[in-house]
């Protein structure tokens, strides 16, 4: 395990979250509207939360504020007791397209931070050298941007995030574009990255699947203004293998989002009230009461 993984783990007490009664307008004048309303949520050292909602939600809007780019209008965000009242390296955010300087070296890009933080040339080689050996990426560090994959980038992407070591990490639905062979061995790669780090994790998604695969627990969000209609601890073993992506208790679940996902009022669908092969309410059930 490379030194940055060592001190990370080293820290893994830290990284929590308290998110309460947040509410977010966005925009001027008789363009502003509300993003989200009275969001209260803790998230715990070390959990890997996903946020889960129809596009237009509010859940890049909940990054950004935990992030410290986004002010709330009401209610207070803290991380391990402290107020979060703007950008900071212990909140590291990855974008789901990657913000690499295209001018500088893949190791140069990782080893920014470090730069920026005071840290000699050779530290920062060998640390960023080391970072890129667990992301799979020896014998890469001379190249440029242009000349790597998509998935490429978005590891060299958290590896920069991953350097600073922060507390917690925002992923802004980092594998969104990548295709579905890509994602999947990112989803693992990343699982496999947070086991050893033991750092905080909330990563946003709209897809169903990779947030039961990845994560601890799911907060399910409304349509704007997004509310938190549902929260759903997976309970399957880590680590995660594919095989849970076809068993029994993955397919319940997965219908349950799907019927909160699909019925406006947020009360979703009972289990039992879903067609198994859809995941769609079946022809001679009524909505859910109001």
């Amino acid at each position: 395990m490379s030194a940055v993984l060592k001190q990370h783990a080293a820290s893994a007490s830290q990284g929590q979250l308290q998110i309460e009664h947040v509410s977010i307008e966005l925009g001027d004048g008789p363009q502003r509207f509300t993003a989200l309303e009275d969001i209260s949520v803790d998230v715990e050292a070390g959990e890997f939360v996903c946020l889960l909602g129809p596009s237009g939600c509010g859940k890049s809007t909940l990054l950004g504020a935990l992030a410290g780019h986004l002010q709330a209008s009401q209610g207070t965000l803290r991380l391990d007791g402290e107020l979060i009242s703007g950008p900071d390296p212990r909140r590291g955010l990855v974008f789901q397209h990657h913000t690499l300087f295209p001018w500088l070296s893949v190791e140069d890009n990782v080893a920014y931070g470090l730069k920026m933080q005071g840290f000699g040339k050779a530290e920062r080689r060998a640390q960023a050298r080391a970072l890129l050996s667990q992301m799979g990426l020896q014998g890469f560090e001379d190249r440029y941007p242009k000349a790597l994959s998509g998935g490429m980038l978005q590891r060299v992407e958290i590896a920069r995030v991953l350097i600073n070591q922060p507390r917690v990490l925002l992923m802004d639905e980092p594998f969104g574009a990548l295709d579905a062979l890509t994602r999947l061995k990112m989803q693992e790669l990343l699982l496999s990255l947070w086991q050893k780090l033991q750092t905080t994790i909330v990563f946003v998604t709209h897809d169903i699947d990779e947030a039961l695969f990845m994560a601890d627990r799911i907060l399910v969000m409304s349509p704007r203004p997004g509310r938190v209609i549902d929260e759903i601890c997976v309970r399957s073993d880590r680590p995660r293998r594919q095989d849970w992506l076809t068993s029994t208790a993955f397919a319940e679940l997965k219908r349950h989002c799907l019927g909160l996902l699909r019925e406006p009022s947020g009360k979703g669908w009972p289990l039992d009230r879903l067609n198994p092969l859809t995941g769609l309410p079946s022809s001679d059930t009524q909505p859910p009461a109001l």
